[in-house]
């Protein structure tokens, strides 16, 4: 289970992780966009956060509940709620990828995928980084600072810590 802000890469690292594993790959984002044939943007502008949030924590509890073998990216937003929390508490390994604001800011695209970012996106992931940085490391039982790396030392990171068995 990856975790973490927008832009941090979850969703680079959970593909070539799972390649890497021969796992499947879930993409939670995209899975909300396959079941509403919407994009994030889209559902945002027709329904609002509130109905996002509830496809984002049906998608976790969907992805948490296979017992297939998978590497999930879990939208940035999944920790804002407290079940979802406590579902995540309980599964192993959780990984959150961390990475300085300023970083992601430059990581970050704006537009269809990310609504929240369209005004002001160094502003608004400083804000959102302060508010959810408790969240993550609440569920986190190991942590990445991905600043400096590049995707496969990333990755690496994250294999080691499947490999000693990080678990809560």
């Amino acid at each position: 289970m990856l975790v973490g802000m927008m832009a941090v890469g979850k969703t680079s690292v959970g593909r070539r992780l799972a390649e890497r594993r021969g796992w499947e790959f879930f993409d939670s984002d995209r899975q909300i966009e396959a079941r509403t044939g919407r994009t994030v943007a889209e559902i945002w502008r027709a329904e609002g956060e509130p109905a996002f949030r509830r496809l984002e924590s049906q998608v976790l509890a969907d992805a948490l509940a296979s017992t297939t073998p998978r590497v999930v990216a879990a939208a940035g937003g999944t920790v804002l709620d407290p079940a979802n929390r406590r579902l995540l508490e309980q599964h192993h390994p959780v990984v959150w990828l961390r990475a300085r604001p300023d970083i992601l800011a430059t990581r970050a695209v704006t537009g269809a995928h990310r609504p929240l970012l369209d005004d002001d996106p160094a502003g608004v992931l400083a804000r959102l980084d302060t508010d959810r940085r408790p969240l993550y490391a609440e569920v986190a039982d190991v942590t990445v600072d991905v600043d400096e790396l590049t995707l496969e030392q990333v990755v690496a990171c994250v294999e080691a810590a499947l490999e000693h068995g990080v678990a809560g």
